[in-house]
């Protein structure tokens, strides 16, 4: 929630305070912080009370928007739950599950345990994530005790999470910081993101503002825990009174489906295009049976083909999904529902209600907002290469349409330069996913004996003897401009992508 947003449903109800007054604590009567409260409580799902009726909490519009998104906390969340609805189940991982009470009195025992051991207001806590319950539980206690989660993916070698740890203990971190979250160090130098607990809040708002959130939904995680388009999905399924289930990634594609039998109405699922295709290639059928119980499908993190989306659409004609933007450092930004006919790829549709978005000159997107990280740990200066007056510049590359919706085109970074053309490499794998057969592309710069640097397209294929690079390259030709189409073509077992799903560029960097 944005404070003006505040300001503009209090002065609609209290026309007559004064809502810039120096100290509005002393402006209002007890019918004035009353009806503070309920227009709080009835726009935001929170719970406020007399306990929350303090000079500090009432000094201005600021703190009482800061008091109620502090009540917008996922650890808030479970706690009202815990009490208004007990016996709701909260999370499910495979035979183990935990009802909301069960939860909240989980996560208690887990922050007592935490202090215990020392664990310490705004003080780090580094630990490998695993694929259940006590993840969840580990995460949110440490968040009670206003401590900062960092957690690793479980199969980081012992040198990452050693280097982790000395790292974030030699730290002195901001004020009201909750997550530290690190990549693995696979497109360069590990990073830590710091989000606040107004990050982390917003970004949940976001996406109960446009996603069909409710306590009759059970969203089904599948990628792993510590990463963000996974915690960032978490936290509105639980902050609306749904279920969890988390899933070990989809190794086991028959539990990925085995959990459209659990008892609850409408299901919901993050995957990213990669894992889209392998379950419509294998199991489109298995997949299209299951439409009347898929209320909405988001995907992102890589670029989702025109045929993948048009084939996705037609096995769940009635679902919602989305192509979303958004990355650890600024939380979520924008999603698309492409389910729509138009099918528009690189479309990632308009801006959250707290983000904002712009274009620089020089095409990358700018994103500002309740969601943008407070910076890295321990790093000022690509802090300060990334983070400017409260604005991320990424290397993404965009532009708006004329009715407002975002669309990418690829990363500064990525583009291919060849004979003087630039070239988006996504463009090329986009049409060259749609031959006949293609499983999965990517398009690298490559160097050819003769004529020197040219472009290489790696191809997954279901029968690589019956692969013809002329076929390929006359396709390809006929959809986009000579200069565009390939030189080089390799039939590979399969394409090397990050761990959080997008395809490993760097790696074939370094390759070529």
């Amino acid at each position: 929630m944005k404070t003006e947003e505040i300001r503009s449903l209090l002065r609609d109800v209290l026309p007559a305070v004064d809502l810039d007054a120096d100290f509005l604590f002393t402006e209002l009567d007890s019918l004035g912080v009353a009806t503070i409260l309920f227009v709080l409580t009835q726009k935001y799902h929170i719970q406020l009370g007399a306990e929350d009726v303090t000079p500090k909490n009432f000094k201005n519009l600021e703190a009482i928007a800061n008091m109620a998104r502090a009540k917008m906390s996922l650890e808030n969340k479970i706690r009202q739950h815990a009490f208004s609805k007990p016996d709701k189940v909260a999370v499910v991982c495979g035979d183990d599950s935990m009802t909301y009470a069960q939860l909240w009195e989980a996560i208690t025992r887990k922050a007592e345990a935490l202090k215990a051991e020392g664990l310490k207001p705004n003080h780090p806590y580094v630990y490998r994530t695993n694929q259940n319950i006590d993840f969840l539980v580990t995460y949110c206690a440490v968040h009670t005790l206003k401590a900062i989660a960092v957690p690793i993916v479980h199969d980081a070698s012992e040198e990452f999470l050693q280097s982790v740890k000395q790292e974030v203990d030699a730290f002195t971190f901001p004020a009201g910081i909750a997550d530290a979250l690190f990549t693995t160090g696979t497109t360069g130098k590990s990073k830590g993101a710091m989000l606040s607990e107004l990050s982390l809040s917003s970004s949940s708002e976001n996406f109960t503002d446009r996603f069909p959130f409710s306590e009759d939904l059970c969203f089904l995680v599948s990628g792993p825990l510590n990463h963000i388009a996974t915690l960032f999905k978490v936290h509105p399924t639980l902050s609306a009174g749904g279920t969890v289930c988390i899933l070990d990634g989809l190794k086991d594609m028959n539990a990925f489906f085995k959990a459209f039998d659990l008892p609850f109405k409408e299901f919901a699922a993050f995957l990213v295009p990669a894992s889209l295709r392998i379950i419509m290639q294998y199991s489109y059928e298995k997949l299209c049976s299951l439409a009347p119980k898929i209320s909405f499908i988001e995907t992102g993190a890589a670029p989702i083909s025109r045929d993948d989306m048009e084939k996705l659409s037609k096995a769940l004609p009635n679902s919602r999904l989305y192509n979303g933007y958004g990355s650890t450092e600024f939380g979520s930004a924008a999603a698309y529902d492409f389910n729509d006919g138009k099918y528009m790829e690189g479309c990632v549709g308009r801006p959250y209600k707290n983000v904002t978005i712009e274009i620089a000159p020089d095409s990358t997107v700018v994103v500002s907002g309740l969601g943008v990280m407070s910076g890295y740990v321990n790093d000022e200066e690509t802090t300060k290469a990334v983070l400017g007056d409260g604005k991320i510049h990424t290397s993404d590359l965009g532009y708006f349409d004329e009715d407002g919706l975002l669309h990418l085109t690829g990363r500064a970074g990525d583009v291919i330069n060849v004979g003087g053309y630039k070239i988006n490499p996504i463009e090329v794998e986009g049409v060259a996913s749609s031959f006949p057969g293609v499983k999965d592309t990517i398009c690298i710069a490559a160097k050819h004996p003769v004529i020197g640097p040219v472009l290489k397209l790696l191809v997954v294929t279901d029968d690589p003897a019956a692969f013809d690079k002329h076929d390929m390259a006359v396709f390809i030709k006929s959809k986009l401009e000579g200069y565009k189409v390939p030189t080089m073509y390799e039939v590979v077992d399969s394409i090397q992508y990050t761990y959080n799903g997008k395809k490993d560029r760097k790696a074939y960097k370094q390759e070529g």
